[in-house]
């Protein structure tokens, strides 16, 4: 929690200096990793979605650091076929939590003609889990139904290294990683693409994330920001 007040502090400190601040919303492409080496399997993405707002530490320099707080979909998806129809004997699973995200960003900026440039982004975030819902749904002999439930996140403290009220069917509340991106910086409008790498492990009960690099988020993000001003 301390992490989180000291970035929503450098937020404010940029909305003071000639700074960049805009909102920002679009689709999340997420997925979660499945093998040792943090391979993803592409018919398990997920679309979902990013929101929030972003402030650069400038608007004209070659280089600025960014921050902000963004609501972020992660997860994934899976479909089951039982047999060789599509439309029939079926499960679909949709695993969709939503994480509070704190992101730090380098920026690179180099410069385009009319003001606009483009630029270059890399930095660690921290994200803390606050909701989601998992939904199945099964077809069989024509006949389906569907459930959902509230997924969980453990109560743990940051503070320390164990997992606090950790249990097999709770997510770990804290996540991290690394962003890397770029885009086009056009005045009016920014245009993003970015990918999330994350470093956690996702279940609870999960405690050595070095050991592989299997059950961890991986997001392509596309966005748009809408300047508020510009200092």
């Amino acid at each position: 929690m301390k992490k989180l007040l000291v970035i929503v502090l450098c937020v404010g400190m940029f909305s003071t200096t000639k700074s960049q601040v805009y909102l920002q919303g679009g689709v999340n492409l997420a997925n979660i990793s499945t093998s040792n080496s943090g391979a993803t399997q592409k018919s398990n993405m997920l679309t979902t979605f990013n929101a929030g707002i972003m402030a650069r530490s400038n608007s004209t320099e070659p280089i600025a650091l960014e921050a902000g707080l963004l609501l972020e979909g992660r997860g994934a998806k899976a479909d089951t076929y039982l047999t060789s129809s599509t439309t029939d004997n079926y499960v679909k699973t949709k695993f969709n939590p939503l994480y509070l995200e704190l992101p730090v960003n380098f920026v690179i900026r180099l410069p385009l003609q009319s003001k606009s440039n483009i630029f270059f982004n890399a930095g660690p975030y921290v994200a803390m889990g606050i909701a989601g819902k998992s939904k199945v749904e099964t077809k069989f002999l024509g006949s389906v139904s569907n459930s959902s439930y509230d997924i969980k996140f453990n109560n743990d403290n940051p503070s320390t290294t164990q997992q606090e009220d950790a249990n097999y069917d709770k997510l770990k509340r804290f996540d991290y990683g690394v962003n890397v991106g770029g885009g086009f910086d056009l005045g009016k409008v920014i245009l993003k693409a970015n990918y999330a790498l994350g470093m956690a492990k996702i279940n609870s009960t999960q405690s050595n994330n070095s050991a592989n690099d299997k059950n961890k988020y991986r997001t392509i993000s596309v966005s748009v920001g809408i300047p508020l001003h510009r200092k």
